[in-house]
């Protein structure tokens, strides 16, 4: 019969231990930092020994607490790669769950860059905007809007999402002040308060926020900008292509932040899966090429911040 503490006990021993911090390793687990010391103190307790020297604030390991982190991270490290290899398969495609508007206006015209460089990884990339709860096996990783807090989830910053008005060259040369905006037909995407928070940040009064077609796409409401039908508030990131060949246009400079991002989420374990990290390193790099090369982007790190979180359509 085996002899083992409380497994969530000798995780937090080992995260604790490893980065001499109880404080550091909460983070790395999701947890208090009162839940790791109470957690290491019940190891210490039912192990009978004491593992490590509370000097202050400062942290030291005990000569038996080093021996038994010594012996104890391999075994974690075993774990993990076992787990990973659990996920891993002999063949098959990449399989990407992903917003219907990052998709089509983001992800698909930077795909051919990614099968350059990547050309023995196949993917299946399914266009939803279902929420995936990844319990099932249908996909291996998603790009989703949120505040990136899905528990269980590896989730890591694709770019933040930022909101400005966009229309075609023709249609800007009418608007000299926000406040022409009463003149033009305002396109909406949902959910539809974005332009009522847009004017309130941007201070325009005596534009009425309801009125105008509203789409169930980001995407759709960037297109229709782009064919003259109206203004649309942008999603930046989404926009950069069309505003970096110049069939939109930023009539005005104001941005608004939002508190929602765009995400690369996926299971933990598949971390360590190597189409997963090829993907993921090409991404993020792909990203953020593209705030850097957009102007309005950075607008927002000048924006005061304040706004609240919307779901992506």
């Amino acid at each position: 019969m085996r002899r083992i503490p409380p497994l969530g006990a000798l995780r937090a021993f080992e995260a604790g231990a490893r980065h001499l911090s109880f404080t550091r390793a909460a983070a790395e687990l999701c947890v208090t930092q009162a839940a790791i010391s109470h957690q290491v103190r019940q190891l210490e307790d039912w192990l009978g020994v004491t593992l490590f020297e509370r000097r202050g604030h400062a942290l030291a390991l005990t000569a038996k607490g080093a021996a038994y982190l010594r012996e104890l991270t391999p075994a974690f490290d075993r774990m993990s790669e076992a787990t990973a290899r659990l996920y891993e398969r002999e063949q098959g495609p990449l399989r990407l769950t992903v917003l219907p508007s990052f998709a089509s206006c983001w992800l698909l015209p930077r795909l051919e860059r990614f099968r350059q460089l990547h050309p023995d990884i196949e993917l299946h990339l399914t266009s939803s905007a279902e929420l995936w709860d990844f319990l099932d096996e249908r996909f291996d990783v998603g790009i989703r809007s949120g505040l990136g807090r899905w528990t269980g989830l590896k989730a890591e910053q694709i770019s933040q999402e930022a909101l400005s008005p966009v229309c075609s060259p023709s249609l800007a040369k009418k608007l000299r002040s926000p406040s022409e905006l009463r003149k033009v037909r305002l396109l909406h995407d949902t959910p539809k308060d974005g332009w009522r928070r847009w004017l309130d940040f941007a201070g325009v009064d005596g534009v009425d926020a309801e009125v105008g077609p509203v789409f169930n796409d980001a995407g759709l409401a960037l297109q229709a900008a782009v064919q003259g039908h109206g203004v649309a508030l942008g999603r930046l990131m989404l926009a950069s292509d069309d505003l970096k060949a110049g069939r939109l246009v930023q009539p005005f400079a104001k941005v608004l932040p939002n508190d929602f991002s765009y995400w690369l989420v996926h299971p933990r374990p598949l971390a360590g899966r190597s189409d997963v990290a090829a993907f993921r390193t090409w991404l993020l790099s792909e990203a953020k090429s593209t705030v850097t090369a957009s102007p309005s982007l950075d607008a927002l790190a000048r924006a005061p911040a304040g706004s609240p979180p919307r779901e992506d359509g």
